[in-house]
């Protein structure tokens, strides 16, 4: 989509400023989108074309840096990145536009986001899609603390651990403030409670990718909620599954039936 249209703004969420984005049809139903870890609004929604897709079906489309990230502040301090605490930023910006209920759509950490907002908040949430994380977030989805230490290192020459040297090498593709995100890194993974998810009334999608190791799986996910349906993003990894034609294409379907009443 033409930037130009993209509308920025800022808030304040506690003592932390927060960058956010605005596109579409002002007087569509809003959807908020929160980006994953290292990532961006820009990286995971307007680049991959999401901001083009969800404005061309109408909605209002908004979009958040998560606090560490992309034109938000970027505290060292890890206290202040417990998923609670960017579930409640997110909450912050939806109040602060007056936005009483929304489509929210998180991808990876920002699903994480999505499931404490929605546990929360469920007065703002209309429907939740879960991108890029499924079981793993009531399991867990591995050791993460290579990571950390990837991000701090001297070089990315200096990192062995495979994913330790993919997210190292994205942060450093997005130009991000290495400090922060090990700092993020080290207390955003607060695994959801399974009870507190089968208690969510709302319409769910989770999207993984078949050959994403990271997040758990989708359909087993789905079993656990209320009101879920799960789809496989085919052939892609945790990386590329975010921008996939089959994950818009099912995203769309699932907010046009939840409108319908279908789901």
């Amino acid at each position: 989509m033409n930037l130009d249209r993209l509308q920025a703004g800022r808030f304040t969420s506690g003592d932390v400023e927060i960058a956010w984005y605005e596109a579409g049809n002002p007087d569509g139903f809003p959807i908020l989108l929160i980006h994953g870890f290292a990532s961006t609004a820009h990286v995971n929604w307007v680049f991959p074309g999401w901001f083009k897709t969800l404005d061309e079906a109408g909605f209002r489309v908004i979009a958040l840096d998560n606090r560490g990230h992309g034109q938000s502040d970027k505290p060292h301090d890890p206290e202040a990145y417990h998923p609670e605490m960017m579930a409640a930023d997110a909450a912050a910006l939806l109040d602060s536009l007056d936005i009483g209920s929304a489509h929210v759509m998180g991808y990876s950490m920002g699903a994480r986001i999505s499931a404490f907002l929605a546990i929360a908040r469920p007065d703002l949430v209309r429907s939740v899609v879960f991108g890029g994380l499924g079981l793993g977030m009531i399991e867990g989805v591995g050791d993460w603390d290579p990571i950390a230490a990837a991000l701090l290192a001297d070089s990315l020459d200096d990192v062995s651990d495979e994913r330790g040297r993919m997210f190292r090498a994205f942060a450093e593709q997005t130009k991000s403030d290495r400090l922060a995100l090990a700092a993020c890194i080290s207390t955003s993974r607060t695994l959801v409670r399974q009870d507190d998810l089968a208690r969510l009334t709302m319409p769910a999608l989770i999207g993984v990718g078949t050959r994403d190791d990271i997040a758990g799986s989708a359909e087993e996910l789905a079993q656990l909620m209320l009101r879920a349906r799960a789809v496989d993003i085919p052939n892609r990894d945790h990386m590329l599954a975010v921008g996939d034609k089959v994950f818009k294409a099912a995203a769309l379907e699932f907010f046009n039936d939840v409108e319908a009443g279908s789901i």
